[in-house]
């Protein structure tokens, strides 16, 4: 009897157990850190048995290959997903349209706003009008299939979702709503939970009225890969490359300064094969740098430095012009990223390669031309002279008697040139 009102009790007390949902936030450029969140997520709240899992979006797009793998997490996750886009005014552009499409429950705040999902050109080649838009081309065919899919599988509004990318529209989520985009809008979140009661999704009722909503963070190396992720960090790197090698060849054995720039370019190398950089661009920056440094040697008066600040400026502006939105670099990094290098070039790297070329200050070259009394005599068979604190061996095809002024002019290993100093 005792048992049986043991597992009565159990039943009971799970009955009575509050309903927990998951909620992430994404805010900000959809990238490789974003995708393993967001997968990272859809398996917490499955382990946790939650009723589905709440990605709370506000992104300007993303990266293309972050945005397939957040739909395949979509489709594989063992709980319901829904995309929240919130709060007002954030908006679903780009990658965050697919993104929304793809969940199971597709709901937005008041005066928000989704679409524009044409895919944008990242990276960049010479011939914009042929290569480039040929296949910007496929790029977008493509994309339109994938939407179309996604709408499909979704049962929402296939035609919109297909102009979306083909003509970049836009709704607002009013919009969205009468036009079978989304599912619901909600104000906030208890609003959202109320409205998600009772809805069917893949055969499951969810139970999420007055549900616990449990934050599920993102861990260290995901907030740093978020933000490591940036045209900035890698307008960093590239700073931080030029500086470092640079400034290695302008002071031999620094050794820190190299191989700070080589480990920037290693990590630039990386990023980049995410971040790709706009050949052009890049071009431009290499031409300045070179321009900076056949400057200091050449007697241009500046005119070459002048031509490697335009030609550096020109270049970073250009590096992440077809990055897609949240991936452009501000036009504030642009301005102080040219006035550090040219300050950088003008004023300390040119000091230190010329300062190569200066008269030796110490050390037995400083002894040549100097004028000293002969220690003793002096002939091609040797003598001595006391110069700088020391005792040299000295040979003079002239002989010179001790005690008179001879001259340096030169030096073999150990034994110095003199000649006898005329008045």
């Amino acid at each position: 009897m005792k048992l049986w009102i043991s597992i009565a009790l159990g039943f009971c007390a799970v009955a009575l157990q509050a309903a927990q949902v998951g909620l992430i936030k994404i805010d900000g450029p959809i990238g490789p850190a974003t995708a393993n969140y967001i997968s990272r997520a859809l398996d917490v709240a499955a382990d946790q048995n939650d009723e589905c899992l709440i990605i709370q979006l506000n992104t300007p797009g993303g990266l293309a290959t972050s945005m397939d793998d957040i739909v395949a997490a979509f489709y594989a996750s063992r709980i319901p997903t829904v995309v929240y886009v919130a709060p007002e005014g954030a908006m679903a552009a780009s990658a965050g349209c697919y993104i929304t499409l793809a969940a199971d429950v597709a709901a937005m705040a008041p005066h928000t706003t989704i679409g524009a999902a044409h895919p944008v050109e990242m990276g960049g080649g010479e011939d914009e009008e042929t290569t480039n838009s040929i296949m910007m081309q496929k790029i977008g065919n493509m994309y339109t299939k994938v939407m179309q899919g996604i709408a499909e599988k979704r049962h929402r509004n296939v035609e919109w979702a297909k102009s979306s990318v083909t003509q970049s529209t836009a709704l607002t989520a009013e919009e969205a709503l009468k036009t079978n985009v989304i599912d619901l809008i909600a104000i906030n979140i208890p609003d959202l939970l109320v409205k998600l009661n009772g809805r069917s999704v893949n055969g499951r009722i969810l139970k999420t009225a007055g549900a616990a909503v449990v934050e599920i963070p993102p861990i260290l190396s995901e907030r740093l890969f978020q933000a490591f992720w940036q045209p900035e960090v890698m307008m960093l790197l590239m700073l931080v490359a030029i500086y470092g090698i640079i400034a290695e060849i302008s002071h031999p054995g620094a050794i820190f300064p190299g191989v700070a720039g080589a480990l920037a370019i290693i990590l630039l190398l990386y990023m980049s094969a995410t971040l790709p950089l706009n050949a052009a661009g890049l071009a431009l920056v290499v031409l300045a740098v070179a321009l900076f440094i056949i400057d200091i040697f050449a007697p241009t008066h500046g005119i070459l430095t002048l031509g490697g600040i335009i030609a550096f400026f020109l270049g970073v502006l250009m590096l992440f012009n077809r990055e897609p939105a949240g991936y452009h670099l501000p036009m504030t990094w642009v301005i102080a990223a040219t006035l550090v290098t040219a300050a950088f070039f003008i004023f300390l790297v040119s000091k230190g390669i010329r300062a190569q070329f200066l008269p030796k200050q110490a050390g037995a070259e400083t002894m040549i031309g100097r004028t000293v009394n002969a220690r003793s005599h002096i002939d091609a068979g040797g003598g001595s002279v006391f110069i700088e604190g020391e005792l040299w061996k000295a040979v003079s095809e002239t002989p010179v008697e001790a005690g008179h002024a001879v001259e340096v002019t030169g030096r073999e290993g150990l034994t110095l040139k003199v000649k006898p100093k005329t008045s």
